[in-house]
């Protein structure tokens, strides 16, 4: 064990199980917190061993210990365009045209190689685990936990806006709310269908033309193609998004882009929020409505 998380005990968790403790206000899963119950020193309180059935004390320091990773992706060197990092988190801007993960296709030019090379140079090797993650062509912010225990603590605790173009004039705000799957002749493309998963998509207009509309977006849901599918069962497919029937004349890829990320940062107990300006293809679209 090569490091240590830090939790804070508050005045309202005086006297607390330190179990539900664990649990509740660390994030931890009943998974994890058996796997430190067998580890040396693996659940501190002020430096002394805590049992899952002792109280937990307001004013008091309970650690838990962070096990030794490796990170077996290839490294591959690269430029990050980080917003937030941390001992714990890293935030970074993905362009387009790169997938998160490697892939069959994609074996070393992926965010996670250049993640790899980036934490290994810095002496911190960590594994790759991205919290949210965007198509290959769709550009924003990712969220990657630097270990285990606030990845699974951040997991369903985040809120992320998009921006889209999309093909059409929208002149006011809308939610669908659609249920959605895979079309029976594809392992690929999205449909919305009644024995579909729930799906729930909000939607505003920003800038709104004849031709296209800009939209900001936030999902209840995070159903893949969420956005590409429901935009396209408006009848106003994103543009550039030629698999959902959208039109590559202006763009070369779907328009739509991650730009603001909300996290509960569970060891800090605040919420974190990053930002990423609109990438200059989408604002190139937006620019020329305005010459």
């Amino acid at each position: 064990m090569s490091d240590r998380l830090y939790f804070s005990v508050p005045d309202e968790c005086d006297n607390m199980l330190a179990q539900r403790f664990l649990r509740d206000k660390c994030g931890l899963s009943a998974r994890i917190i058996t796997r430190l119950k067998r580890e040396k020193d693996g659940i501190l309180m002020d430096g002394k061993i805590l049992r899952t059935i002792d109280c937990v004390q307001s004013g008091k320091t309970v650690s838990i210990a962070i096990p030794d990773e490796k990170c077996e992706i290839e490294p591959t060197k690269g430029t990050l365009d980080i917003r937030y990092e941390d001992d714990h988190f890293l935030v970074v801007n993905k362009p387009h045209s790169m997938p998160v993960h490697p892939v069959k296709q994609h074996q070393s030019d992926t965010l996670a190689n250049i993640v790899s090379y980036y934490c290994s140079q810095n002496g911190k090797p960590f594994v790759f685990r991205a919290i949210n993650r965007l198509d290959k062509n769709t550009s924003g912010l990712v969220l990657i936990a630097k270990n285990r225990f606030t990845a699974n603590a951040v997991k369903n605790k985040t809120h992320k806006v998009y921006y889209a173009l999309c093909e059409g004039e929208i002149n006011i705000e809308g939610v669908v709310d659609k249920p959605m799957d895979l079309r029976d002749d594809s392992k690929m493309v999205r449909i919305v269908r009644n024995d579909g998963m729930k799906a729930v998509t909000h939607y505003k207009p920003l800038v709104a033309t004849k031709d296209f509309t800009l939209l900001e977006l936030w999902l209840e849901t995070g159903r893949t193609h969420q956005i590409r599918c429901h935009m396209a069962y408006l009848g106003h497919p994103l543009m550039g998004d030629d698999l959902y029937g959208g039109k590559l004349d202006k763009i070369s890829r779907q328009a739509l882009h991650c730009a603001r990320l909300e996290f509960y940062h569970p060891i800090k107990n605040e919420y974190i929020t990053v930002t990423a300006e609109i990438p200059e293809d989408m604002q190139s679209v937006i620019n020329k409505k305005e010459d």
